[in-house]
């Protein structure tokens, strides 16, 4: 368990904006930052991250919390989880317990299959540079290919030994469980016995953004024909192929800050560059190109140089994957390195400044890219560069942008010597046909005739309804509570006094409490700091150890609105809701109560009404007209601004 003060330390020190930051690429909006939410497909940024409160909320979504939260959304991390991931990003110390077997089987599963691949990554590490087998063959091999051991180790590379229950056995002895080594992948059930996946392989670890192991990837060095040169790790709850990007770990910083991404095809090609110094760069790993490892990219830049060997077929193939990253509104440059090298040779036989001056010099952009590239093949075919034309065109019609497609139609009428109007004519033709296979209204939308015949309908709102008021008065005690203000006493003294206790004293006076229980203890904590002589802010509420009283804290202080800077620069000054702070307490506690006399005005009308007693249905009538006087007092009182 994480000592108290050690997770206060954490919350302290963690920036939120920095840990989001790590995934999401954000721009600055006044005081807040914005991007694209990770936890849904959006192309409009409606994600939103407050420094000065801690947390984050999108508002497209819906998903809202602190930085400890967005750790354990974000990743699917346990509550200690997320804590230790942030105190080792921020080099605060936590004492680490040794996993026992009893502390290992009440590990949940995923959080099971996350231990197991960091257990046998270290041992795979360990084969590599202890095992004489691992130092003659994965080592050596490593070495060649001219890795330092300080690269080794960065990406965690190791081997597994080449028999059939090397770490299988290692990993059961130590506590893991059977079903979970066969759930990673690692280990296959074959006639109720366990044998490893890997053997005789280079081994490199796949990691998630967070840095934790979710699969691996390995290489045979043997020659033998009936193997597959590369073996990765099956699909599994931790591991999807689809959405990783290898490399994504080490890379994602260097992205947003350079606002570029290469992408490469192996594990090697990575590794080589980020050794050579070029640490923006990311591999498919074989896989053709997904839209969620696309999306994976533009969380940090809109920018993608794709970096090919020299294979013009490899090329073509990969067509398609080009058209799905132009569909999603990105830059796509290519690099192509010389006839019989790959970014791997390359940047292994160059300097880091040679190779970085050759990315940049030659890159080109995908449309002249393509279009030079086919048009090689069409020089002495008419119907060979009608159907060029219609490729090029058809490429430029997925992207969104319309002032994009315009300026690419321009740039192809001059390559392809065809006038600019019989290109965009080809365009619009294409744009109507997408258009036109879009129109299908889904089911979830309504149509617009029950939107007439709905639209005078009024909306069904309960007159007796006090939840939208607890709600009010609890926003108001988490935003201001511990606000000080000055108020007359029935004996025209002034008293200072905290907003949370005003509000607390006037609630406890007329012996009122809330339906909701999570308000219930929000007030019941602030109860308890007034006993205890502490003062509880905003931020005791939005990293609270409930869950769901910071999920309550974090939901009720958002807002998607921020008032410009612009505005005062202007001179235009717009009244905010601390100008006039005691006049909306006052108002809010009115309303409450004025609710609450109606609903019990209700309940006693229902009561009347199935009365037969008349000494009963006469002290109901006096109830009723007490409760009516105290009603109108109130509501003449709510017309008139409040003088304290």
């Amino acid at each position: 368990m994480i000592n108290p003060n050690t997770i206060q330390t954490i919350f302290e020190t963690a920036h939120v904006e920095e840990v989001v930051g790590d995934f999401v690429s954000l721009k600055k909006r006044g005081v807040n930052y914005l991007g694209l939410c990770p936890f849904h497909n959006e192309k409009t940024p409606s994600f939103s991250v407050s420094p000065s409160k801690g947390i984050y909320k999108c508002f497209g979504c819906g998903k809202a919390g602190n930085v400890v939260g967005f750790v354990m959304e974000h990743e699917h991390y346990s509550y200690p989880e997320a804590l230790r991931y942030l105190a080792k990003r921020y080099g605060i110390e936590i004492e680490e317990k040794e996993v026992t077997l009893e502390m290992q089987q009440q590990l949940d599963e995923k959080e099971s299959m996350l231990a197991l691949n960091n257990f046998v990554t270290k041992y795979f590490t360990k084969n590599l540079f202890e095992k004489n087998e691992g130092k003659a063959i994965g080592l050596s091999y490593l070495k060649e290919r001219d890795f330092r051991e300080s690269t080794i180790e960065k990406f965690e590379l190791g081997y597994a030994i080449d028999q059939w229950e090397d770490y299988s056995k290692h990993a059961l002895a130590n506590g893991f469980k059977k079903d979970i080594l066969v759930l990673t992948g690692l280990g296959i059930d074959k006639d109720d016995k366990i044998i490893d996946r890997f053997r005789g392989r280079v081994i490199f670890p796949i990691h998630n953004l967070t840095g934790r192991v979710i699969g691996f990837g390995g290489r045979i060095l043997s020659s033998e024909k009936s193997k597959a040169k590369y073996l990765n790790s099956p699909e599994s709850d931790i591991y999807n192929k689809s959405k990783v990007l290898y490399g994504i770990y080490f890379a994602r910083n260097a992205i947003a800050k350079q606002n570029k991404c290469y992408l490469v095809e192996g594990y090697t090609d990575v590794i080589s560059l980020h050794q050579a110094g070029i640490e923006n760069v990311v591999a498919s790993s074989g896989t053709s190109l997904t839209v969620d490892q696309i999306k994976l990219i533009s969380r940090y830049t809109n920018n993608i140089t794709i970096l090919y060997d020299g294979d013009p077929a490899g090329i073509k193939a990969s067509f398609r994957g080009i058209d799905l990253i132009l569909e999603q509104g990105m830059n796509v440059k290519i690099v192509l390195f010389p006839e019989d090298e790959d970014p791997d040779s390359y940047a292994r036989n160059h300097s880091t400044k040679e190779t970085e001056d050759f990315i940049v010099n030659t890159a080109l952009d995908f449309i002249k890219f393509k279009t030079s590239l086919l048009q090689e093949e069409t020089a002495d075919d008419p119907a060979g560069k009608a159907s060029l034309i219609k490729d090029i065109v058809h490429t430029i019609s997925i992207i969104p942008d319309g002032i994009s497609r315009s300026v690419y139609i321009k740039e192809c009428s001059v390559l392809l010597d065809v006038r600019e109007q019989t290109l965009m004519n080809e365009l619009n033709k294409l744009l109507r046909q997408k258009f036109r296979k879009q129109s299908n209204i889904p089911a979830d939308v309504i149509p617009i005739d029950e939107i007439k015949d709905n639209r005078f309908k009024q909306i069904d709102i309960d007159p007796l309804d006090i939840s939208y008021l607890e709600n009010d008065l609890t926003r108001l005690l988490l935003l201001f509570g511990d606000m000080k203000v000055v108020v007359s006493t029935e004996e025209n003294e002034k008293l200072e006094i905290s907003i949370s206790d005003f509000i607390i004293n006037d609630l406890e006076n007329d012996k009122l409490a809330f339906e909701n229980k999570i308000y219930s203890k929000i007030i019941d904590e602030f109860k308890k700091a007034r006993e205890d002589e502490d003062v509880h802010t905003t931020a005791h509420f939005t990293n609270h150890p409930d869950p769901q009283i910071s999920s309550v804290a974090i939901e009720l202080i958002s807002t998607p609105y921020e008032l410009s800077r612009n505005w005062k620069k202007n001179k235009i000054f717009v009244k905010k809701e601390d100008d006039d702070l005691m006049n909306m307490v006052l108002s809010t506690l009115m309303s409450f109560k004025s609710r609450l006399i109606s609903k019990k005005l209700h309940d006693i009308s229902q009561q009347m009404k199935v009365a037969t007693d008349e000494a009963e249905i006469y002290l109901l009538q006096q109830e009723y007209f007490e409760l009516k006087k105290l009603t109108n007092l109130i509501d003449a009182e709510l017309n008139r601004p409040f003088n304290y």
